[in-house]
């Protein structure tokens, strides 16, 4: 098996462990964190309807480079700013697998500087 192989497993086997504990509800939405080489993004799902409430990624806000600490902190903040926007103040963050290291724990910081509770 690859190095690729394996890191999805262990990534997989991780967002197993973490999506039984974290939820999100109309009140309480899901902030789902995705990470790929190129860009990173960030969805607060409700999971009663099973329906996106806001995202943000990379991609939307034409960062110049997708793949590094300042677009995560870019994003986060935009996450934050569309939540406050649609009444949403605490989530439940689901780091999808991802270390909670580099442009994840950036982008939770910058959703935290705007204002989210989690």
């Amino acid at each position: 098996m690859n190095a690729q192989k394996l890191n999805n497993l262990r990534r997989r086997r991780r967002k197993t462990g973490i999506r039984k504990g974290v939820f999100g509800s109309a009140e309480k939405p899901r902030l789902s964190v995705y990470r790929s080489s190129k860009h990173i993004y960030a969805q607060l799902i409700n999971d009663f309807e099973g329906k996106t409430v806001a995202s943000a990624s990379t991609v939307q806000a034409k960062a110049e480079k997708g793949g590094n600490i300042d677009a995560a902190k870019q994003v986060g903040s935009a996450i934050a700013e569309k939540a406050k926007a649609a009444g949403i103040e605490t989530v439940a963050f689901d780091r999808n697998g991802f270390k909670y290291h580099g442009r994840v724990k950036a982008l939770a910081a910058a959703a935290r500087e705007g204002g989210l509770k989690f």
